[in-house]
């Protein structure tokens, strides 16, 4: 029986819940494409299953920002998955702010060690800055998702050198978060 893995590529094309923006870059074109490699990459091995949030770029989920989070989580939990990953690309007011991070529900579960093994894949893979996995119990999709639930934090679109990694190197990203599920499973 395959691993069910339901890959959430944050934000929508326009409009509510839009991503943000940094440097040319768009978070729901990054989170789009990353998700799609990644999709690729665990559907093409027969120990994995994934599903996509956003199966077209243009594709809108929900009608307001909340509906939008929970037409995700919906999915997620109706199939159901096994594991839920959350792509996403952060900004701050600072471009001199970089790196990767990954967030999670609590300390000490599952989705908290499947973090620490994606992040340290992506950070190993493109070259980002390791920040760590942080604990953040309010981000609805790790709060009302039914499995293990992380939020990858890609990189800084308002950093430069991170832009041009999430510009350059999306296949590299999706590489590291497949590596870090071949590295929590074991395989």
């Amino acid at each position: 029986m395959p691993i069910r893995i339901f890959i959430d590529q944050g934000h929508n094309p326009q409009g509510f819940n839009a991503g943000a923006e940094g440097n040319g870059l768009r978070e729901q074109d990054v989170t789009y494409q990353v998700g799609v490699y990644l999709a690729d990459l665990l559907n093409n091995d027969p120990r994995f299953v994934a599903r996509l949030s956003r199966t077209t770029p243009t594709q809108v989920l929900g009608t307001s920002n909340a509906s939008s989070l929970q037409a995700r989580v919906n999915m997620a939990n109706s199939w159901p998955a096994n594991y839920f990953i959350s792509i996403h690309c952060n900004a701050n007011p600072n471009p001199a702010i970089n790196g990767s991070e990954v967030y999670v529900y609590r300390e000490g579960t599952q989705a908290y060690w499947l973090a620490q093994h994606i992040l340290k894949e992506v950070v190993e893979e493109v070259g980002t800055r390791d920040n760590g996995v942080r604990v953040n119990p309010s981000l609805y999709v790790l709060r009302r998702t039914s499995m293990p639930a992380v939020l990858v934090e890609l990189g800084y679109l308002t950093n430069s050198a991170d832009a041009a990694n999430l510009r350059d190197n999306q296949r590299g990203f999706a590489q590291g978060i497949y590596n870090g599920l071949l590295s929590y499973f074991g395989f």
